[in-house]
């Protein structure tokens, strides 16, 4: 097994004291160490939040965009590089709300692709406003008198759009999320990992207790491909909320449908250039 270390950063942490993120951060570690993938291996994309902030403080290949657009961003990667391990990641807010259409057409496409999304229900970054998964009825600073708005149910979502794998972790059930990490990075296709992070400066409702009293483990006879089980399972939030592996879909790749496994990557094919400049020209 490779040593959890290689993927240590020096970069200083600003997340809070006791934030659910670096939980998050020591499990991703753990889970490519456990699949001896090496730091040139892993591309990580992030947008702009709390969650988004975790690539800074993992030594890898990243790239830190715009806030919403980190799905363009790691879809245009593997379709350059598709010997890359790519694995996008931030918050509820930047990838529920932001980036929502494009979550829901990365799902569509199926590019090999894992998709980590912190879920602490509220913006951390910006001082607590409501996010897309704010219980009903929950103060914020943009919300005095209670959310009106109905939560999202992003793993719902995820099941019509027949994404090829879904689960949901919580960062207190550390083993447990370290395997589900593992899963949804070899999944061939695209990977909704949903993590339970609490956000404890802004988010006095969604506690660890909280979350503790109401995560429980899906039994092992569940099974992951009845969809109309999965969908009953993705839409129980409340007294009970589950986590493991909620849904799988069998569905060939983005890769395999365009043919790029059979190419190698876009840096090490011989292009023509004479070909490329009359192409450029075109356009003049």
């Amino acid at each position: 097994m490779a040593n959890i270390d290689i993927f240590k950063s020096d970069d200083p942490i600003a997340w809070c004291p006791g934030c659910g993120n670096f939980g998050i951060l020591n499990a991703l570690k753990k889970a490519l160490a456990q699949l001896e993938l090496k730091p040139e291996q892993v591309l990580m994309v992030s947008g702009i939040g709390q969650a988004a902030k975790l690539p800074h403080y993992l030594r890898c290949n990243t790239f830190n965009g715009l806030h919403g657009r980190t799905l363009p961003v790691a879809t245009g990667a593997k379709i350059a590089n598709h010997e890359l391990v790519v694995i996008a990641d931030g918050g509820d807010g930047d990838g529920y709300a932001e980036g929502g259409n494009h979550f829901i057409h990365a799902m569509r496409r199926n590019l090999d692709i894992t998709y980590l999304v912190h879920n602490n229900q509220i913006y951390g970054l910006t001082k607590g406003q409501a996010s897309p998964t704010t219980d009903e009825g929950m103060v914020t600073g943009t919300t005095p008198e209670g959310n009106s708005v109905c939560p999202e149910r992003p793993l719902a979502l995820a099941i019509a759009s027949n994404c090829s794998f879904v689960a949901r972790g919580y960062v207190a059930e550390t083993e447990h999320l370290v395997d589900l990490i593992k899963k949804a990075i070899r999944n061939e296709g695209f990977s909704l990992m949903e993590i339970l992070q609490p956000c404890v400066s802004f988010n006095k409702i969604n506690t660890f207790d909280w979350y503790t009293e109401r995560a429980y483990k899906l039994e092992d006879t569940y099974d992951a491909k009845d969809r109309v089980r999965a969908f009953q399972k993705a839409q129980e939030w409340g007294d009970r909320i589950p986590i493991g592996v909620i849904f799988q879909s069998e569905r060939k790749t983005y890769e395999e449908l365009g043919e790029l496994k059979d190419s190698p990557p876009l840096a090490e094919r011989n292009l023509d250039k004479k070909k490329f400049t009359e192409i450029i020209d075109k356009f003049y």
